[in-house]
């Protein structure tokens, strides 16, 4: 009996020492990756944080988006980080919000038709820009991911869903938007055309809207094919110099350079509508509509984004409805505030501060930017009032302003008006002053807004 008792103790404790870390080594670590890591590894480094789009600060949009999704950068840049995005601000959006999904635009972005999504709801271009759309999977996987709290680590995802490929959405044959009849207004497309592989088009045609009399507009509604980064339909300044109609002017070269014509051809615009989501339908407030003159033609400009290796097709398609005169009570106005006095020293950092004051009360509906290439940021404030100082529009893409169509429209006394706020980094060895080319500089604010 005492034999089988010391054989016990002897055992149990052999049993334990084999089970003690020795001495010198280390406590083994789990190789399971976290569901964040997954996430980072299957779905952003391939699809998002690629060269051009949100690999570094050095690519061609980081001023657009200012997100970096590398995988030193992107857990910081997403968790519990501000959007850009001023719609998605001002619906109390984050890039992600931990146990919200739909409060995150991350996966806001991935539904490529988010009229069928969230609500309706669009905050700029679906992503990823250019690209086949994410899998139902690879979505779900992120919405898990941000329910769950959006933990850096730990494994809190069924890892199986990132190999589901099911198509997150099956694309019908273009249709145009229904074309108004002759009483409800007018239709203006882009009739198809292709972007080249790894590439990215921008062009205008000027088309005639083929009214013969004044009218008077009160919704704009615009329908584009996948992929397009923006539309604008711009008036003319200056009617007596027009473009060509119906004719197709790139902005790029197909080997990337500028296509100096084209610069040119811009410094006559006057905006008049634009998008940059591919489903966009606006009505003006009731009792207000823009004025179109007779025999308008606009210059339709519209970029699209190809990050495969095949062609791509683009089409834009566009109406404009009517309201009878009677039923209007104010009259919308395209705004057209320009700063034509600056001089930018070489090699330097300089911040242009120009004020714009009205003598009568004006009611602002929409606000855009325009400059050239060495713009780095454009702040719109309120002057004078009780809102004196007040930022309600800032932008750092120059080739790509965000248009602004308030909810709640800016109204500005008599005394009262706008600041435009821009900064310049002139890089090159020669002063820069406004003027037509690319290579001057330009301080603009477009919009809408009734007196």
């Amino acid at each position: 009996m005492r034999n089988t008792l010391l054989f016990s103790v002897a055992a149990g404790l052999l049993a334990m020492n084999a089970c003690q870390p020795k001495e010198g080594t280390d406590t083994p670590v789990s190789t399971e990756k976290s569901s964040f890591t997954l996430m980072q590894e299957r779905i952003l480094t391939p699809t998002c944080a690629t060269v051009g789009c949100h690999a570094a600060t050095t690519d061609p949009s980081f001023a657009q988006h200012g997100l970096v999704l590398s995988a030193e950068m992107a857990y910081q840049n997403l968790v519990n980080v501000t959007p850009k995005n001023s719609a998605a601000l001002a619906d109390g959006l984050l890039r992600v919000k931990p146990y919200s999904s739909v409060l995150s635009v991350l996966y806001n972005k991935f539904f490529a038709d988010p009229a069928a999504h969230h609500g309706g709801k669009q905050y700029g271009n679906p992503m990823p820009l250019g690209k086949d759309p994410l899998s139902v999977g690879q979505i779900e996987f992120v919405r898990r991911w941000i329910e769950a709290g959006a933990p850096r680590t730990g494994n809190v995802v069924d890892a199986t869903l990132l190999d589901d490929k099911t198509p997150s959405v099956t694309y019908a044959p273009f249709e145009l938007l229904a074309k108004p009849t002759t009483s409800q207004g007018y239709q203006l497309n882009l009739p198809q055309f292709s972007v080249a592989p790894n590439f990215e088009r921008e062009f205008f045609m000027r088309r005639e809207l083929g009214n013969t009399g004044d009218i008077y507009v009160n919704r704009v509604q615009v329908k584009m094919r996948p992929n397009s980064h923006h539309f604008i339909a711009y008036g003319f300044k200056n009617p007596a110099s027009l473009p060509a109609l119906d004719q197709i002017r790139d902005l790029r070269n197909p080997d990337g350079s500028a296509n100096l014509l084209t610069f040119l051809s811009m410094q006559n615009h006057i905006f008049m509508a634009g998008t940059q989501t591919s489903n966009h339908d606006y009505t003006f407030p009731e009792g207000t509509a823009l004025l179109i003159p007779a025999n308008t033609s606009f210059d339709l400009n519209t970029h699209y984004v190809n990050k495969t290796s095949a062609p791509m097709p683009g089409e834009v398609s566009m109406n404009m409805y009517t309201v009878d005169k009677a039923k209007v009570v104010n009259v919308v106005k395209s705004l057209n505030e320009a700063n034509g006095n600056f001089t930018l020293p070489a090699g330097k950092t300089t911040t242009i501060v120009t004020n714009f004051i009205y003598a009568k009360q004006r009611t602002i509906l929409a606000l855009t930017s325009h400059t050239h290439k060495l713009a780095t940021k454009f702040v719109i404030k309120i002057k004078g009032g009780t809102r004196n100082g007040e930022i309600v529009y800032t932008n750092t893409d120059w080739e790509s302003p965000e248009i602004i169509n308030y909810k709640v429209p800016i109204v500005l006394k008599a005394g009262e008006g706008l600041t435009s706020e821009v900064t310049y980094n002139n890089s090159t060895s020669r002063n820069v002053s406004f003027g037509l080319t690319s290579e001057d500089e330009m301080d603009i604010i477009f919009g809408y807004y009734y007196e």
